[in-house]
């Protein structure tokens, strides 16, 4: 007996196709409008929020403030909150007839940076970790201009319901920083403690693009990311007798330089691979040979496969060039990965093409361009990894002054970008292209038929 789909089933598809289908509805300058002018209604308001988050942010998993902060504007707006979730996550959501089911989502967590860009809304912050560590902190990454753009995003929505029609979800996400929070979320139950989407989407403020100008990337946005350590180990001694040791200090340079072969050498050229030591850390004083050295390492890259491949090349070099310097087997270099892999991030090819059409339609032809896909990571793609098979998006909006950006390009120089202690995005234009991007891919894909 042939088997018909069930009523739910069918439902899902249509919502499904409905998000993916080129866009239908041409926007009208009157809404095109009315978004315009509640932007500059609560603009100074979301710019004192921005400054304020900027003043005043947390690190990874202890969000504390700034989940409340969205958890009180999203109850003031008529969502339905839920705090707390999977750790200090926030989902807001808000049911406004039939149609599809729509997650837009803001990362909120800072990083352990001292600021030093100089601003009089510079963070000072030292706070502990979630390990108890006293840490500066900084938002070197964007996310207080994101956590605001929802809260932007969210009272455009509210004051435009007649124009859209499904359920919203908005979620304040912890832990980016440390690739966690989405995989804690999840497990706690997002897709079936809520509606399933039928689709999710996020915006990415950046310093290479030019403040306001809006960037997208269909299929591979962002990279694997692998964590690797290697505990470099020998036989210490003084350092006025090193032929009674075994120098880890050298073979850590030994390893360091014969690592850069691995994508230079072993993988076919053109595959996009990043191998960087960002920290070595081994010895006390001058005149002592250690008896270890520790290195952390980050890999990047666009395929599983790669990635494996970087792993057992690392573990390869280390274990053999510590033969080479004569250590016995107990005394090899030993390679871990301390944490799961924090897969590639992957943008849906027809929700891209939708929003990229919705985004030229809102925005001046001159400030949508088409963007390479970045090795930077995101768990922003576990969204699109349950079985539930979700299509994601997440698109850029530029945060550096172009003023700032010719000058460097003038004198040959780089621009501090994201993650950098002097970075941090213009609110003027950034911030309003920001809540008008997101609105206008809310408004397109929860439009009324």
């Amino acid at each position: 007996m042939k088997k018909h789909p069930s009523p739910s089933a069918l439902r899902l598809l249509s919502s499904i196709l409905c998000l993916l289908a080129p866009a239908a509805f041409a926007v009208t300058d009157g809404l095109r409008d009315a978004v315009d002018q509640k932007i500059t209604a609560e603009y100074a308001s979301l710019e004192a929020i921005y400054k304020d988050l900027h003043a005043n942010p947390e690190l990874s998993f202890v969000e504390t403030r700034t989940a409340a902060l969205i958890a009180k504007e999203m109850k003031a707006l008529g969502f339905e909150v839920t705090e707390k979730f999977g750790g200090m996550g926030v989902v807001a959501v808000m049911k406004n007839g039939s149609g599809p089911v729509l997650l837009v989502r803001a990362d909120m967590d800072a990083l352990p940076i001292k600021e030093e860009t100089g601003l009089p809304y510079a963070s000072k912050v030292v706070m502990k970790d979630f390990t108890g560590k006293d840490q500066p902190a900084m938002h070197a990454c964007a996310h207080d201009m994101h956590v605001t753009g929802l809260i932007g995003t969210a009272r455009v929505l509210a004051s435009l319901k007649p124009h859209w029609s499904g359920t919203l979800i908005m979620i304040g996400q912890h832990a980016e920083e440390m690739l966690g929070g989405a995989r804690a979320m999840l497990q706690d139950g997002l897709y079936t403690r809520f509606p399933t989407p039928d689709a999710a989407i996020a915006l990415h403020v950046g310093g290479d693009i030019p403040a306001g100008q809006v960037g997208y990337v269909e299929g591979p946005v962002y990279a694997n990311v692998d964590t690797v350590v290697i505990k470099v180990r020998g036989i210490g001694g003084h350092g006025a007798r090193p032929h009674t040791t075994r120098d880890p200090i050298v073979l850590a340079g030994q390893i360091i330089g014969a690592l850069q072969t691995i994508v230079a050498r072993e993988l076919k050229p053109g595959t996009p691979a990043v191998v960087t030591i960002g920290s070595i850390h081994g010895g006390s004083r001058a005149n002592i040979i250690p008896a270890e050295v520790t290195m952390e390492l980050t890999l990047r890259c666009y395929d599983e496969a790669v990635g494996d491949h970087l792993i057992a090349s690392i573990k390869r070099i280390s274990e053999n060039l510590g033969r080479a310097a004569g250590l016995p087997d107990h005394l090899l270099p030993e390679v871990t990965v301390p944490y799961d892999r924090n897969p590639v991030t992957v943008n849906d090819g027809p929700l891209t093409r939708r929003l990229a059409a919705t985004f030229r339609a809102w925005f001046p032809a001159d400030q949508v361009k088409p963007q390479e896909p970045a090795t930077y990571g995101e768990d922003f793609a576990e969204f699109g990894r349950t079985t539930h098979k979700v299509p994601i998006s997440i698109f850029w909006i530029g945060g550096t002054d172009p003023a700032v950006m010719a000058a460097a390009h003038a004198k040959g120089e780089p621009w501090p970008s994201n993650h950098s202690a002097l970075w941090a995005p213009v609110p003027e234009p950034t911030l309003k292209a920001s809540v008008k991007a997101m609105s206008a891919a809310v408004l397109d894909l929860l439009a009324k038929k």
